[in-house]
């Protein structure tokens, strides 16, 4: 029991204490304006809040074809330990910062719905769920503190102060407590308070209508004494939540009988007509609607184009005059911001309505296409589906890296260059570097495609396929790319967003595309298994190079064996530059490239390996595998005859598919076999 106790005593003091202390601070009207002198930032504007939010968690630059990109780090969501992180949108995501930046300093963008687009399964909802997610966050951080205020001892009945109970009432749209200013002195008294720093804040709007009665009712109780009308108002930190329904709103549509306005902008309350005598009473309408609850936050609304066009109305004044209009009562202020998503087909649906043209003008749309880069669709399936929470299954290497290229060369257009293939420009989107391609050629490859990314397939569908192959066969320890692809390809026939069968074919094509590909890339890795005798390679690595140097700088090597100087060895040298297909006339310029390299590398004080050339090594390995395949003879896996010697040298490839490559012992045998029966098939050529 004592050790229970001490459990919830460090809880109790850990989380709670101070935390409580400080997110349920109150005070009086003058106490507020104390804490707006410190820090004039309390009183920012929902767009203000949201943009510093994102900035909060810190940025980093990186430059992507020699384009500066700027990479916010609230998207990898480290609020959620990643759960909600968006991969791959990073220029995308600039421009929705560019267009919060501009609202956040108000340069006509807070005026504007955003509006995020793009096709099913691109992120656009993850997104909105992470912006709602980090002013949840924020608002309990002493940088995102912001207030509100209740009115205190409110008579229930001002006809009869001397019999009438007593009541407090909060704010039910959770303004800011400046709004008890009137709009008339507002700008003087804040230059008294504030003296120059007044111009670093912006109220906008008054008081709702339920405040607005109230501070009437008050100046009239008081005979204008304003002072004592500033005594009912105590001022509450408030922390913004979308289950508590404080600053956060979600609005989804529904089938267009069940759809009302309501919703938006509150309703009223029938049980208290009686009490209040009237329903245009304020006191008599809750002012709960989703534009109401979501004052000085953020609002969604989820398949905006879907709502009936009663709703986009509404939307119309909400974005460009910051005012909703609820039932009976004026024209109220709010200050949100208000962020819909929506799919293409809904999209060229309002393009076509020529009813609609003053959404579209209010409209500000931000493309959220699929992901075009290799690495950062692996990183999407990577986060659910790997050895640590997959039990009792192993993926194996290049699983699910393969079904992420199936899905973005779905996505990618076709090359108009004839020397390049779709895998060749998967890759240069990827940063490989490819022979005559440099990062002005990959800028105009994506200046050309203009519809890239918003069309192929969805992250859903191939998460569901790699799932199908998880469960579907429960007898075999290992799942493997093969597996996957083939799910990928079964699945295509029922696929519901594609019915095209021509689409269909041109899938299933790239679906051999991505076999190919996985061919080569296991056929490297054997082969790289079997030549990973690191002191051969280091010594063939030598002898290229004492090669190279001589033949470079037209000098002779010496003959180590024999002391004498020779001619560089032609032989040796082509016999490695093969591998890599470079031709005869190129031999020059590859060799010298190569001494260059190793320049630059000592004027760095840094040491040429290697494996400091990505191709040199390449063609190292594929020599050195070259060498020795015969003794392997792995060929003679596909037969059922094995002698103990072949035996423990294939043991030996397979020991060190599992320590290098990242195989276990089942998908290390599958992988050898598969390759073996390549080179039985003649694959390799000999």
């Amino acid at each position: 029991m004592a050790a229970t106790e001490q459990i919830l005593d460090s809880i109790q003091k850990k989380y709670f204490d101070k935390e409580f202390r400080a997110l349920t601070w109150s005070g009086t009207f003058e106490d507020y304006l104390e804490l707006v002198k410190k820090n004039p930032t309390i009183t920012r504007t929902s767009f203000q809040r949201l943009y510093d939010m994102i900035l909060y968690f810190g940025t980093v630059e990186y430059e992507d074809s020699r384009k500066k990109i700027t990479h916010y780090k609230f998207f990898d969501d480290p609020i959620d330990n990643g759960k909600d992180a968006i991969y791959g949108l990073d220029t995308h995501l600039m421009k929705l910062m560019n267009a919060l930046k501009a609202a956040a300093y108000r340069y006509g963008t807070e005026r504007r719905v955003l509006l995020l687009h793009g096709p099913v399964g691109s992120a656009k909802s993850t997104i909105v769920r992470l912006l709602k997610k980090g002013m949840e966050y924020y608002s309990r951080t002493d940088e995102g503190a912001l207030f509100s205020f209740e009115w205190l001892n409110i008579p229930k009945n001002f006809a009869d102060l001397d019999n009438s109970p007593r009541e407090n009432i909060p704010c039910p749209m959770h303004e800011d407590p400046l709004h008890v200013i009137p709009v008339r002195i507002r700008g003087e008294f804040l230059q008294g308070l504030l003296g120059s720093k007044a111009e670093e804040i912006f109220i906008e709007g008054a008081l709702c209508p339920s405040c607005r009665q109230i501070y009437r009712d008050l100046v009239e109780m008081h005979q204008g004494e304003w002072r004592k009308v500033l005594e009912h108002v105590r001022v509450r930190r408030i922390l913004l939540s979308e289950k508590d329904r404080i600053g956060i709103g979600t609005f989804q549509p529904k089938d267009e009988k069940n759809q009302d306005s309501t919703e938006l902008t509150g309703d009223i309350n029938y049980r208290k007509i009686a009490e209040y005598g009237s329903d245009s009473d304020p006191r008599a309408f809750n002012f709960d609607g989703e534009f109401n609850i979501a004052n000085r936050g953020i609002v969604e609304f989820i398949e905006m184009l879907k709502l009936d066009v009663a709703f986009l109305y509404d939307l119309l004044s909400a974005s460009q005059e910051h005012k909703i209009k609820p039932k009976k009562f004026p024209q109220t202020d709010i200050d949100e911001v208000i962020i819909g998503h929506t799919n293409e087909p809904e999209y060229r649906k309002l393009q076509n309505n020529e009813f609609m043209e003053a959404l579209r003008d209010r409209t500000m749309k931000i493309d959220i296409p699929y992901i075009t880069k290799w690495a950062e669709e692996i990183k999407i399936y990577k986060k659910d589906y790997n050895n640590e929470k997959i039990r009792g299954k192993f993926i194996a290497p290049h699983t699910i890296e393969m079904a992420a290229m199936w899905a973005v060369l779905t996505r990618l257009e076709e090359p108009k260059k004839a020397n390049l293939t779709l895998v060749q420009k998967l890759k240069l989107y990827d940063g490989k570097s490819i022979p005559g391609f440099t990062e002005d050629n990959i800028r105009e490859l994506r200046k050309e495609a203009h519809r890239e990314g918003m069309e192929g397939i969805s992250p859903r569908y191939i998460q569901d396929k790699i799932s199908n192959a998880i469960v579907k066969y429960p007898e075999e320890p290992t799942v493997n790319p093969f597996m996957v692809l083939n799910e990928l390809e079964a699945g295509l026939d029922h696929h519901s967003l594609i019915t095209s069968e021509e689409l269909k074919k041109r899938y299933r094509e790239l679906i051999q595309v991505v076999k190919k590909e996985y061919t080569e890339i296991v056929k490297n890795e054997v082969q790289r298994a079997i030549s990973a005798d690191e002191d051969a390679i280091k010594r063939l690595f030598a002898n290229y190079i004492d090669n190279v140097k001589a033949y470079v700088q037209k000098e002779k090597v010496k003959n180590k064996y024999t002391g004498e100087d020779e001619e560089p060895n032609e032989k040796l040298m082509r016999s490695i530059e093969e591998k890599i297909d470079i031709p005869e006339s190129r031999k020059d310029d590859f060799r010298r490239e190569i001494m260059n390299y190793i320049g630059a590398l000592s004027l760095e004080n840094k040491k040429f390996e290697w494996t400091s050339n990505e191709r040199l090594a390449k063609a190292l390995e594929l020599k050195l595998f070259e060498d020795q395949k015969d003794s392997i003879k792995l060929s003679s896996l596909v037969s059922s005859v094995m002698d103990k010697e072949t035996q423990e040298k294939i043991d030996v490839v397979k020991s060190r598919l599992i320590k290098h490559f990242g195989y276990d012992d089942a998908s290390a045998t599958d992988v050898l076999n598969y390759v073996a029966s390549i080179f039985a098939r003649g694959d390799i050529q000999e």
